[in-house]
């Protein structure tokens, strides 16, 4: 009896004792957040890059200013934001590199990948290796999303399989209501224009009213297209759809303005989507009346998080006026509305752990509306919102173009004029 008494005894102590300790102690904050990024201030890739690194730039200073971004896994405390970022100059081997030490030697909290596919289809593998959750900015190239791999989530652009759909819808719909009936398609073979190109022509394909009568891929750095646009006029295609980087659409629009062809449809990506750069190495009459996307740099999203297009435009050329060698365009908006993404995610996240920032982002999916519309993912972390309509730039004035969303319907504000 006297035993038992005495394991009741010890129990009710235990029971007293637990009552009375303290609830988990929850983890030390850190002092602050180190966030990786690469950027390219030379090359091929510069013009859309530094335009990424700037605005994200901007974002970290805004949020510096306010003591941080505010985290609820460490009781709403704000913690700085601390950048460290590489310069890869358009160098894929550089940018292996570069990742590799931002991982491992830098221990980075989070890790943002340079603009465009090529630059990130070297960061896709490294970050996965190491377990490293990878902010995809622009990298659209559908290789690099696989149900296999939660490391990866894409924010600023719709993955490529999906982005070109409304170029194909147009031109199935409207552009064949006014004769259009054959296309030439001609890409630059990287992950970005060459799966566009390879999506619109199964497009076509799939709906057997526009036939594809020209598909030749070239070198990325192919800086002249006198031959390959003799080559495609010999086809006599109704519409011409070049898809490049920057300078692939540089030496293209100047080139078909040489050449003296003229289509009734001609399409380029940055024609719409870095239109002052563009513009600014071809002048507007090599540009004029061609069709490009309408990033949200020209297209007004009502956000629920940061700043409006408006606003961001005015923040950037107060910060970087005219004459600072960085263009506003798609790819600032790019930038900026990473920052307001990984924002979120740290407000939300539950440590950083990569995993659990892999739930935070995707815990988004659907529910975040910035500037540049709505942030929705696939299970494999590919972007499927955010989907950019159809554009032309029409002439506004004297030496002036404006960019007009022709397609689809409920996204248009003007009307397609078609060459005859």
């Amino acid at each position: 009896m006297r035993s038992k008494l005495l394991a009741l005894g010890v129990l009710a102590a235990s029971g007293i004792a637990m009552a009375r300790a303290p609830a988990q102690a929850q983890p030390a904050a850190p002092s602050q957040i180190t966030i990786g990024e690469l950027y390219a201030s030379s090359g091929p890739y510069a013009s859309i890059s530094m335009p990424v690194y700037n605005a994200f730039k901007m974002w970290v200073d805004e949020t510096n200013a306010k003591g941080g971004v505010q985290m609820q896994a460490f009781g709403n405390k704000r913690i700085p934001i601390k950048l460290i970022a590489y310069d890869d100059q358009s160098s894929t081997a550089t940018a292996a590199t570069l990742y590799n030490q931002l991982i491992t030697q830098d221990h980075v909290d989070l890790l943002i990948a340079d603009s465009g596919s090529v630059l990130t289809s070297v960061g896709v593998p490294i970050a996965r290796e190491h377990k490293q959750f990878l902010f995809d900015v622009s990298g659209t190239g559908a290789a690099f999303f696989s149900d296999d791999n939660p490391y990866i989530a894409l924010m600023a652009d719709p993955v490529s399989t999906i982005w070109p759909h409304y170029i194909s819808d147009y031109l199935n719909d409207e552009g064949y209501k006014e004769g259009i009936r054959t296309v030439a398609i001609l890409y630059s073979t990287n992950d970005f224009t060459g799966t566009q190109a390879a999506a619109l022509k199964g497009f076509f394909e799939r709906d057997k009213k526009v036939k594809v009568v020209y598909y030749q891929g070239v070198p990325t750095n192919t800086s002249n297209y006198t031959v390959l646009i003799n080559n495609i006029a010999a086809q006599n295609p109704d519409a011409v759809l070049e898809l490049g980087y920057v300078g692939n659409d540089i030496a293209f629009l100047r080139n078909l303005q040489d050449s003296g062809n003229q289509f009734r449809f001609v399409f380029t990506i940055y024609g719409g989507t870095e239109k002052e750069e563009i513009e600014k190495n071809v002048g507007v009459s090599a540009v004029a009346n061609t069709f490009s996307y309408v990033p949200a740099s020209n297209y007004e999203y009502k956000p629920e998080i940061g700043m409006t297009q408006t606003e961001f435009r005015a923040a950037w050329e107060k910060k970087y006026p005219s004459g600072s060698g960085v263009a506003f365009g798609a790819n600032a908006i790019y930038g900026y509305m990473t920052g307001l993404v990984i924002q979120r995610t740290l407000e939300t996240t539950k440590s950083l752990d990569q995993m659990a920032i892999h739930d935070a982002v995707f815990a988004l999916s659907g529910k975040l509306k910035t500037l540049d519309g709505t942030f929705e993912l696939r299970k494999d972390g590919a972007q499927i919102g955010e989907v950019t309509p159809l554009g032309q730039l029409q002439p506004a004035g004297k030496d002036d173009l404006k960019l007009v969303a022709v397609y689809p319907p409920d996204l248009a504000n003007g009307k397609a004029v078609l060459g005859k």
